[in-house]
């Protein structure tokens, strides 16, 4: 039994053209008989079954072989072949497949009482049976599996079934890239504008190109489209298309991009690029200027001219400038975008410009209209006099002038105020005093430009002798502290400072008149006595500040640095004092509830004596109170009387009664005025009501238990 039809090698291309026997679908009657031959060879084998094909012997006029089936799938699926279709009757259990390539077929896979095998060679591992049989499932579809099977049944007539097999593959999304370099409008001939690739279809796209929305075609000597393709090992196709085209200037802004369209199972699809813009070069024809910002110009202002032409690339530009009223020219070069910047414009800057632009391709000269630049200006001011001065009670003439192109208005201002004074160019002052020193501004501004305005500061100067701060100044200090303290003074002529003490003093003009001085010293005992005195002087006079120190005791005596420093202006005749501090208030606060505790004792004291019928109620000088023997020399009472017999009767007792004469001490009667009472004794203590103040008992009277008079 000769062996089975071995299988040829694939082809490197991997797959057929449309118009091939095999890809086409067209099995010819030369192939039918060809095809015969071979089974006449092999009609003995026992698996093969003579094709019905022998039947047609070429003679003319016989039937044609029917038109193979066609079977679609995408790469990647499975192909599903049926042999015969599912209505024919017959008997699938001894059936020969087949694979028709470049002609010739090749036995791949064979079906014996219903169970299938595969034959060595590339369907090996790919091919199963499916439907009982009727049916050989091939998978992993690829390009190179487009072409004719045909499967051959033998009982109880032989049969036999061609498929064509159409594999397909959507082509990737397209690219395109454009020409980096241009296409100048002078070209004679059709010049590259874009590439379109499309890469992995089958079969191979159409391309078409499309020029902002509307479709290319090839056209003599003005539109042109190359295609070529690369067939990849995977048997895909990779499309490359190149567009060519003459352009002219109004293409500079159109819209390129291509489509591919292709087809699967499911129908037709196309897939489109991104939209691009080629550069085209053209020359310029016209040539004009721009000035920015427009509108009124100032000094100062940052104006940019611009140079600007209607031609890709713009020419090489040049700026001229035609003085107003010299009719001088000048040549001025700007940068390479044509752009000409004052950063800040000045009047010198006005007069007539004008652009000039050359073409380096075809040297065509090109000039823009003339266009005045205007820039307005305010000069700087003038007063006189220039440093004015003036004695007190004097008067004084102020005026200020400035020149500008356009109309100036002026005003004159405080300075330390911003207060307007005057509006116009002249100010009057009339009967100055010290306080109208200081500085004046003059305004100039050109209410037609917005933001155009000059000034100018000046100084008036009165003459006399020097103003301090503070007369007096008192401070709390740190005894070993490292002190600042500071002085100011203003006159004219300028004064000049010096302080009493030694020290580091540092000197600063705070004005023209002003002078402020600022002294570094030890906290030191003897600076404590003294204070500081800071003297200011010039030809007029002198005046002077004084500072006192205080000691803090709460504050630490480590070493610190602490700053006096004047804070309300006073002229030469003013003194001011400093208000306590506030450790004084509380000083005087505690003092005061002291005496009222102490006259709440005394009073205690003389309630006391009154209830004991020992107060002496005559006008007898002297008396002693009748005391134990043992205490008797420790204290002796004087009463005194110095308050009036109405007085008394404060401290009667309530009831009236009066006391027997062995209890009263004198002999007058208590109706009369409260005497003064003086207690002393060895070890007592001394009590005045005049002074508001109790003496302490000596620590020896305490602590022997000896008792005042005055306790209960």
């Amino acid at each position: 039994m000769p062996p089975p039809p071995a299988a040829e090698p694939q082809s490197a291309v991997g797959g057929e053209g449309a118009g091939s026997p095999a890809a086409g679908g067209r099995f010819n009657h030369q192939d039918s008989n060809r095809f015969s031959g071979a089974q006449r060879e092999t009609s003995q084998h026992p698996c093969t079954l003579p094709s019905p094909s022998l039947l047609h012997s070429g003679v003319p006029g016989e039937a044609e072989p029917p038109t193979p089936e066609l079977v679609e799938v995408e790469v990647g699926g499975t192909a599903l072949l049926k042999c015969g279709p599912s209505h024919s009757p017959g008997n699938f259990s001894h059936v020969d497949w087949f694979s028709v390539h470049k002609e010739k077929p090749t036995l791949i896979f064979r079906v014996r009482k219903g169970q299938g095998q595969s034959e060595p060679g590339e369907y090996q591992h790919r091919l199963s049976l499916q439907d009982r049989g009727t049916t050989l499932a091939l998978t992993h579809i690829t390009p190179h599996d487009e072409r004719i099977f045909l499967c051959q049944g033998k009982r109880p007539l032989s049969q036999e079934h061609r498929i064509q097999l159409r594999v397909y593959k959507a082509p990737e999304e397209p690219t395109i890239l454009v020409n980096p370099l241009g296409i100048s409008v002078n070209s004679k001939e059709p010049v590259e504008v874009a590439t379109c690739v499309g890469r992995n279809g089958y079969p191979i796209p159409q391309v078409i190109w499309y020029k902002n929305g509307q479709s290319l075609k090839e056209e003599k000597n003005r539109v042109h489209i190359q295609s070529s393709q690369i067939v990849e090992s995977s048997g895909l196709y990779t499309l490359e298309s190149v567009l060519k085209a003459q352009l002219a200037k109004e293409d500079k802004d159109a819209q390129f991009y291509c489509e591919l369209n292709y087809r699967l199972p499911s129908g037709n699809h196309m897939k489109e690029s991104q939209e691009v813009t080629v550069q085209v070069f053209y020359p310029a024809e016209k040539v004009w200027l721009e000035v920015e910002p427009s509108g009124m110009l100032k000094e100062g202002d940052r104006v940019e001219i611009r140079c600007l032409a209607d031609g890709n690339p713009p020419p090489h530009f040049t700026i001229s400038k035609q003085n107003l009223s010299t009719k001088e020219i000048e040549e001025m070069t700007p940068e390479d975008t044509g752009t000409l910047v004052l950063e800040s414009a000045q009047k010198e800057h006005s007069g007539l410009y004008q652009c000039q632009g050359l073409d380096l391709e075809t040297m065509a000269s090109l000039l823009s209209d003339q266009q005045e630049l205007l820039v307005n200006y305010v000069s700087d001011i003038r007063v006189s006099p220039a440093a004015p001065e003036s004695q007190e009670g004097d008067s004084l003439t102020l005026a200020c002038e400035a020149e500008s192109n356009q109309a100036v208005e002026f005003q004159w201002l405080r300075e330390k105020t911003g207060q307007v004074l005057e509006k116009g160019p002249v100010l009057q002052l009339h009967n100055l005093k010290r306080e109208a020193g200081g500085g004046y501004r003059c305004v100039a501004t050109v209410p037609s430009v917005p933001g155009l305005n000059r000034t100018r500061l000046v100084h008036v100067a009165i003459f006399g002798s020097p103003w301090m701060m503070l007369k007096e100044r008192k401070m709390w200090v740190s005894e070993n502290a490292v002190l600042n303290l500071s002085c100011e003074a203003s006159g004219h002529p300028r004064p000049t400072i010096s302080w009493s003490v030694e020290g580091t003093a540092q000197e600063r003009d705070q004005d023209p008149l002003s002078v402020l001085s600022v002294l570094s010293v030890l906290v030191t005992p003897e600076l404590l006595e003294t204070g500081a005195e800071c003297v200011a002087s010039n030809s007029l006079g002198r005046n002077s500040t004084t500072i006192f120190l205080e000691l803090d005791s709460s504050r630490s005596t480590g070493p610190r640095v602490s700053t006096a420093s004047p804070s309300v202006r006073a002229n030469s005749t003013s003194t001011e004092k400093k208000l306590p501090e506030p450790e004084s208030k509380g000083v005087a606060i505690v003092a005061v509830t002291v005496c009222v505790l102490v006259l709440a004792v005394l009073g205690a004291v003389l309630y006391f004596f009154y209830k004991k019928g020992k107060l002496p109620c005559g006008r007898s000088g002297k008396q002693e109170i009748t005391l134990p023997p043992s205490r008797k020399s420790e204290f002796v009472v004087e009463v005194k009387s110095d308050k009036l017999p109405e007085e008394m009767g404060l401290l009667q007792g309530s009831s009236g009664d009066k006391r027997a004469p062995g209890d009263q001490v004198g002999s007058s009667s208590c109706g009369q005025r409260l005497p003064q009472l003086q207690v002393s004794g060895a070890a007592g203590a001394d009590v005045s009501p005049n002074t508001n103040s109790v003496s302490p008992l000596p620590p020896p009277l305490l602590e022997t238990g000896s008792r005042p008079v005055s306790a209960s």
